[in-house]
């Protein structure tokens, strides 16, 4: 099922307990799901689009776009299948509180189901061991050592799951090994979808994973 809406910014409506959040950004029917942290640490606090506003989100932008992921890199960068969010999208007041993350998790579940990505790239440790925990079945089998796991694919529960060290702490060779990645992975068949159609009156394409 496709998504209907021309909206990049909070194509969803979703509207958070909070006066100032940064919504979910990009392209609605996205094959890319990039999940970071919260404003306060990944950005766009100014801007109110993910990934913006900081040098380690202009340090990311830059590999998602020589990954083919970005057309145009800024505070309003140009999407391509690719869809931009937070576990925790209103701007806090310092470290949000583990209650504050709960409460703001459903916003971010009812986004991440909506989208229906078939890659999910969490950003830093937070976002990567929430996505690991919650839509893989892995979670007492990873360790989530970033380093380890940075451009690495693990195999979700429905979605295929690619961690990415958080951009302020890359290292020389992070950012061509993380494009590297999303390159190969683009050359194989990550959407994993079978065709059902031969099932069906008529033979229409019918595309489930």
């Amino acid at each position: 099922m496709r998504n209907v809406t021309d909206r990049v910014s909070n194509p969803f409506g979703m509207a958070p307990p909070c006066d100032r959040f940064v919504p979910g950004y990009g392209d609605a029917n996205a094959d890319f799901h990039v999940v970071g942290d919260h404003p306060g640490v990944h950005g766009g606090v100014d801007t109110g689009v993910p990934f913006t506003g900081t040098p380690a989100a202009e340090r990311l932008q830059d590999a998602l776009h020589e990954a083919g992921l970005l057309h145009s890199v800024g505070d309003e960068p140009e999407v391509e299948r690719t869809f931009l969010s937070y576990l925790h999208m209103c701007v806090p007041d310092g470290e949000p509180t583990e209650d504050s993350y709960r409460e703001m998790e459903r916003y971010f579940d009812a986004e991440v189901r909506a989208i229906a990505a078939h890659v999910l790239l969490p950003v830093g440790e937070r976002a990567t061991r929430h996505v690991v925990e919650t839509f893989t079945a892995r979670a007492h089998r990873t360790e989530i050592e970033m380093d380890r796991l940075h451009g690495q694919e693990l195999l979700g529960s429905g979605w295929l799951v690619v961690p990415i060290k958080d951009p302020a702490d890359w290292d020389d060779g992070d950012a061509d090994l993380l494009v590297e990645s999303l390159l190969k992975l683009q050359s194989t068949d990550f959407r994993r979808e079978s065709d059902l159609g031969r099932f069906l009156p008529g033979g229409e394409s019918y595309h489930v994973r």
